[in-house]
């Protein structure tokens, strides 16, 4: 009979084995059936479907912007959690406490670079992460949600930025703040020009809201605070699940020929046909087990698709990589910025929100209630409503739907640079309806400005596309490339054409000397 210490003796020598063998509970994945079992059985894959198609893995089928999004949330949550260590959220020392991040801390500059430049690295990768699901038409039957559900992820990721630009409490910090939060108070414009009693100054409610007081200060860096480190990421992360099982759910990522379409003579914009009864698949996977026929849910062919483990964790592992590599880059070779303490006493000039609000600071500098509210909100619903008002039937995954979206988008960013530029150099070289009549009332100023003038134009081009066309998607493909392009040429324009007291100059070095 086996003694207890030789029995001891033997659960040490297996001990290797028995780990392995408890997190892997059906062996090593060298099989197709053990290579589905860990999909199946394990939580971090279970978001991945067993099987994939090899375009999905190739780079121009999505850029990897959608991983790489996810990417650099794990990042700035990780360098978030080591500055939060250090940092103390008030107005007393929480600019020293960047101060520490720069000089004294070990490493702290680095950690603090890294999540500064990841911040506004991921802003701009859901701007380009949209134009790719846009233009791809990866928001139709049945994603629609799905894109409804990424708007609102873009403008949580907007939150995130906003509030954590005035954590540091420099002077940069403040003045964008208080830009952001005269915008919350613009109805009171409205309210203004119509005569209506104080009760409907709902714009004052709005800006006690976002800052806890009247003005940028203790409350405004506490709400700013909680909201940034723990309630907007919980509403991101549960937001970010249901995303990413949706793509699952709804078919998988989008590819060409990814709604098992041929070439050929089709329906919409697109020069694709369905499959005819002897193209469709003969097999596909079920819930647990390959079944003959197809499911409704994926479509896909099982001899032309590859596993997901390792094929697609493979290619996720090396796009955080390489989003790790550009966040050690960007952390070495840059410094973020931090300005002089924050003093209300002397305003910034010119004071600027962070740059993804530029273009909206430029045209609410003719209307602060049209450009930062209206104007922002009709954008965010016209998106969003998208996938429901364009209902043609085509194959996702081709790239502006073929020659003919190709063509619209090319007269559509020639059309929109125009009216962008226009919107710009006619109030800057012949002045606004203010100058022209000075007496003039200001809810004609709210309802004609240049801002205004410029969304009905984008609109009415897209009016006009759909008409000439009898294409939905193309005039979707018009609006959609209308205000990318004027996000992007206002931007510019607030970024390096604006000076002092908001004043146009084309270069820095024409700013007037104080």
């Amino acid at each position: 009979m086996e003694s207890g210490l030789n029995r001891l003796w033997t659960n040490v020598k297996a001990l290797p084995r028995n780990v392995r063998d408890s997190v892997m509970r059906h062996g090593a994945p060298t099989s197709d059936r053990a290579r589905s079992q860990a999909v199946f059985g394990n939580f971090f894959l279970h978001i991945h479907s067993v099987r994939v198609h090899p375009r999905s893995l190739k780079l121009t089928t999505t850029w990897a912007l959608g991983v790489s999004l996810v990417s650099q949330f794990v990042i700035l949550t990780v360098t978030g959690v080591l500055l939060m260590v250090y940092y103390n959220p008030s107005v007393e020392l929480a600019y020293d406490s960047i101060k520490d991040f720069q000089y004294v801390v070990p490493t702290g500059r680095f950690i603090r670079n890294i999540h500064r430049w990841i911040a506004h690295m991921m802003v701009a990768t859901m701007i380009l992460h949209m134009a790719r699901v846009f233009y791809t038409a990866s928001y139709k039957a049945p994603r629609e949600f799905n894109w409804v559900l990424g708007m609102f992820l873009f403008v949580l990721g907007l939150a995130f930025s906003f509030t954590g630009y005035l954590l540091p409490w420099d002077q940069l910090a403040f003045w964008a703040i208080t830009i952001g939060a005269n915008i919350a108070a613009s109805p009171n414009e409205l309210a203004a020009a119509l005569d209506l009693p104080k009760a409907f100054y709902i714009g004052d409610i709005q800006k006690e809201i976002l800052l806890g007081a009247g003005s940028v200060g203790q409350g405004a860096l506490t709400r700013f605070y909680l909201l940034h480190v723990m309630v907007l990421p919980i509403i991101f992360v549960a937001g970010l699940a249901v995303h990413i099982w949706r793509i699952r759910k709804d078919g998988g990522l989008a590819h060409p020929g990814g709604n098992r379409t041929a070439a050929g003579k089709g329906v919409g914009t697109s020069d694709a046909r369905p499959l005819t009864p002897a193209e469709q698949p003969k097999k596909t996977y079920g819930l647990m087990a390959v079944v003959a026929g197809t499911s409704p849910h994926t479509g896909k062919d099982l001899d032309e698709t590859v596993s997901a483990w390792p094929s697609l964790l493979r290619a996720e592992l090396a796009v955080f990589m390489a989003t790790m590599l550009i966040a050690v880059a960007l952390g070495l070779i840059a410094d973020a910025p931090l300005r002089e303490i924050a003093n209300p006493m002397v305003p910034e000039n010119p004071a600027k929100a962070p740059w993804y609000f530029l273009g909206l600071q430029e045209m609410v500098s003719y209307s602060a209630f049209v450009g930062g509210i209206l104007i922002p909100a009709v954008v965010v619903i016209g998106l969003g409503l998208i996938p429901y008002l364009d209902r043609e039937p085509e194959p996702s995954g081709v790239w502006f739907s073929g020659p003919r979206g190709r063509r619209i988008m090319g007269w559509t960013v020639v059309f929109a640079t125009i009216t962008a530029v226009l919107s710009v150099a006619i109030p800057v070289k012949f002045g606004w309806l203010r100058n022209w009549y000075p007496d003039i009332s200001q809810l004609v100023i709210i309802v004609f400005n240049p801002g205004s003038l410029l969304t009905a134009a984008y609109a009415l081009w897209s009016l006009v596309v759909i008409m000439r066309t009898r294409s939905t998607r193309l005039g979707a493909i018009a609006l959609f490339t209308c205000f990318l392009v004027g996000f992007l040429i206002l931007t510019y324009v607030g970024t390096y054409l604006r000076g002092p007291n908001w004043d146009f100059y084309w270069s820095q070095a024409d700013w007037p000397v104080h």
